[in-house]
């Protein structure tokens, strides 16, 4: 005996009319990202097209095109370009507190383990793009600082700890000397276009707190 089927109607149809619908609906979403890896589908392109293009130039439109999804898909996610940028910038990789019980060593921990990975994703050419965009637009301003903040705030808890060991005076601007610390990052990936290379974090840090340790 045959199944039926309702269709959309509240008609009764076969069994064999009912598969029929039922892959004709599969072929034509075969070539769309279920929902997962359409979200992660959407942030990789982001990513991809910030690199290529920088923010200015960036899209709703050419990432759905990347991404392989339509812009309805980005726009249920996200109300425009800028929260999905700062989303898609928030999931690189960013310094990963360590605590060692030595300030040198927390540094030099988290900074080589940050560079190795800096070379290896999209970070190195993503945050010179939006870092040169942010001065000129306010918007993406308040909403990427407060992100950049986050990603720094393990290298200030570093120096928190380095206070309460008596390892830096208590007097110390900390958001000063965490400047200073990573300072030489932002001077060659800004400005010279050197290399950077987690070899440099060990004379880096050594420097830096030749300046500022007790």
């Amino acid at each position: 005996m045959t199944k039926t089927e309702r269709d959309a109607s509240g008609r009764a149809r076969s069994g064999r009319g009912a598969t029929a619908a039922n892959d004709k609906d599969a072929a034509a979403s075969a070539g769309r990202p279920r929902s997962e890896e359409a979200h992660q589908a959407i942030l990789d392109a982001t990513l991809a097209l910030l690199g290529e293009v920088g923010f200015s130039a960036l899209t709703v439109e050419g990432v759905a095109g990347r991404a392989g999804v339509g812009k309805a898909t980005i726009y249920r996610r996200w109300a425009s370009k800028l929260p999905l940028v700062v989303e898609a910038f928030g999931g690189l990789p960013s310094l990963e507190d360590a605590d060692t019980g030595s300030l040198a060593s927390d540094l030099k921990a988290m900074l080589r383990s940050y560079l190795d990975l800096f070379n290896k994703t999209p970070l190195a050419a993503v945050l010179p793009a939006l870092a040169s965009e942010r001065a000129h637009d306010p918007a993406l301003a308040e909403l990427f600082d407060p992100v950049l903040r986050q990603r720094r705030s393990p290298l200030v808890q570093a120096l928190e700890r380095a206070v309460a060991r008596g390892e830096v005076s208590a007097d110390l601007d900390l958001d000063l000397a965490a400047d200073l610390i990573v300072g030489p990052i932002a001077v060659r990936l800004f400005f010279t276009g050197r290399k950077i290379h987690p070899k440099m974090v060990d004379p880096m840090v050594d420097m830096a707190l030749g300046g500022i340790a007790l």
